[in-house]
């Protein structure tokens, strides 16, 4: 094992800070209408909220990066145990419910989200369990059988929250894991295709998501109803042109898109910043993965190297699913844009686990 370096990635923390920053300013924006008109007239309420996530993420980031990864391998039991506990809390006196869904658990006045500390929990123990059995990885009963358990495991324990799209981001972020570890190609696709029909016998199930995928096909034949979304969506891109309407002067921020500040953050982006701002963003991202995943190349052994790649396909997937909807590439989803968005608990937990790339930073050779 290789000393530490005496300093960290540097270039990765500088876009992960210009990020959160343009999401402080992008939430202030967004929400203002609904912080006004809903919290008595209190337009910085969102913007209050993700400040001080804002806050205690970055404090716990740099913590973290100053913590050995190596410790969370002999702590993998115990990051197994937080995701199954965190999934079944939901079901207890502290869930809560809202837009039909049980995703968030109230502990006095905070709200938490479970999916957030699964996702991140689960990157850590497939890591331990990946380079546990490295050897026999290519292995169906060895390798296969165990690895995809746990895989389908950890997104069992979101679509029983009834959110479909999150469990595929889980999914397939694990899958990515998987896949650099060294796993038959063969086995991989007959995954691939068993992801499939159940993904497709999933959305038959539920009427509101054979919905989103009507609404994907032809939105503007549903615009008054099922499309309405994406339709307002491209309005705003529209809208804001190659240099955007001006920062504060969203149009559609004013009940048009439900919540702007959250599942549809980039189409206001779009509309006040125009393309090019747009552009500039999804370019922050792109630095993020590269750094990422010159990180895990690089990093000082398989472990460090399968959660450097799980944290990094965690933020490209979800950054590229929610740019996705938004232009209406694919049908619409509940994925919030990485540390944009509004939302306390995903901002704390994303801006953690980048401590912990930062700290498998240190032992690379980079």
């Amino acid at each position: 094992m290789g000393k530490p370096n005496k300093s960290i990635d540097w270039i990765l923390l500088i876009f992960i800070i210009v990020l959160v920053l343009i999401g402080f300013m992008m939430v202030f924006s967004s929400s203002y209408p609904d912080g006004y008109y809903n919290f008595d007239g209190n337009g910085f309420y969102f913007f209050e909220k993700q400040l001080i996530a804002g806050i205690i993420g970055i404090i716990a980031m740099f913590i973290a990066s100053f913590v050995n990864y190596r410790i969370y391998r002999k702590l993998s039991i115990v990051f197994l145990f937080f995701s199954i506990i965190a999934g079944l809390s939901l079901f207890t006196a502290y869930g809560t419910e809202a837009n039909g869904a049980q995703r968030w658990i109230s502990i006095g006045p905070m709200t938490l989200q479970p999916s957030e500390i699964i996702k991140v929990s689960s990157i850590i123990y497939l890591a331990y369990l990946l380079e546990k059995k490295n050897k026999v990885i290519h292995k169906f009963r060895e390798g296969f059988v165990p690895v995809v358990f746990w895989i389908v495991f950890f997104g069992g324990l979101i679509v029983i929250q009834k959110d479909l799209s999150t469990s595929m981001v889980l999914v397939l972020t694990l899958g990515i894991m998987f896949f650099v570890s060294g796993a038959n190609l063969f086995y991989i696709f007959i995954s691939l295709g068993l992801l499939g029909g159940a993904s497709y016998y999933l959305i038959i199930q539920e009427q509101y998501r054979i919905d989103r995928v009507l609404s994907f096909l032809d939105p503007f034949k549903y615009k008054l109803s099922l499309g309405w979304q994406v339709v307002q969506s491209l309005y705003a891109f529209g809208t804001g042109g190659l240099i955007g309407t001006g920062l504060g002067q969203s149009r559609q921020k004013f009940f048009y898109i439900p919540e702007p500040y959250n599942d549809f953050i980039f189409s206001i982006i779009g509309e006040e910043v125009g393309y090019i701002g747009a552009i500039l963003v999804i370019v922050c991202y792109i630095i993020v993965i590269w750094r990422g995943l010159r990180i895990s190349i690089n990093a000082d052994d398989l472990f460090g190297a399968y959660i450097a790649t799980g944290i990094t396909s965690l933020i490209g997937i979800q950054a590229f699913i929610h740019i996705a909807v938004v232009t209406s590439s694919m049908p619409p989803t509940g994925i919030s844009l990485p540390f944009i968005s509004a939302g306390g608990t995903s901002l704390v937990i994303l801006l953690s686990s980048i401590g912990i790339l930062l700290n498998i930073s240190k032992h690379a050779d980079i």
